[in-house]
């Protein structure tokens, strides 16, 4: 068995959602098939920290029972990035085409300059919380005390609220 991962998905250029679904479909494709997989809706946001151009996200959140290392992952998540066209160097919060984010890994705690783990800025934006509520209300992040659920009643945050866009995707 192994690891209990959620992983933020994102899109603002080109055919959003099936750019979701082909990042899903991949991400599905690194487990075995008979794991439990956890998929929330797909929600609609403005861009946080982007240029006034930037296009609206699609955003959600799987989780995955991954079997391997944290950077294993990290490594096969932005594989899959490049094969669906982001570019290899990129400026921080330019429109993309897809954006795949490590959330949690398990019961992992770390930080160096490359992974972060639980996602520093998780716990700040409503485009993850929202739809991770959907999938985990009841999680408990490894250092915290609080459920995912009571950080998004809580949530201070300038973010509108989010439009969904489909249940099932």
């Amino acid at each position: 068995m192994g690891n209990r991962v959620g992983i933020a998905l994102g899109s603002n250029l080109g055919n959003r959602l099936t750019h979701l679904r082909e990042a899903r479909d991949m991400l599905r494709g690194l487990v075995e098939e008979d794991t439990l997989y956890l998929q929330a809706p797909v929600y609609q946001s403005e861009p946080v920290d982007c240029s006034d151009r930037s296009p609206d996200f699609f955003n959600t959140v799987v989780e995955i029972d991954y079997i391997g290392e944290p950077y294993d992952l990290l490594m096969k998540t932005q594989g899959i990035e490049f094969h669906l066209g982001r570019e290899s160097v990129y400026e921080v919060n330019a429109p993309r085409i897809i954006d795949l984010d490590i959330l949690y890994f398990g019961n992992e705690a770390m930080c160096d300059e490359i992974l972060s783990i639980p996602h520093p800025r998780l716990l700040d934006r409503r485009f993850v919380l929202q739809p991770l509520n959907e999938i985990r209300p009841n999680l408990i992040l490894p250092g915290d005390q609080i459920t995912i659920s009571r950080h998004l009643r809580h949530l201070e945050s300038d973010e509108p609220p989010l439009t969904l866009v489909q249940t099932t995707w």
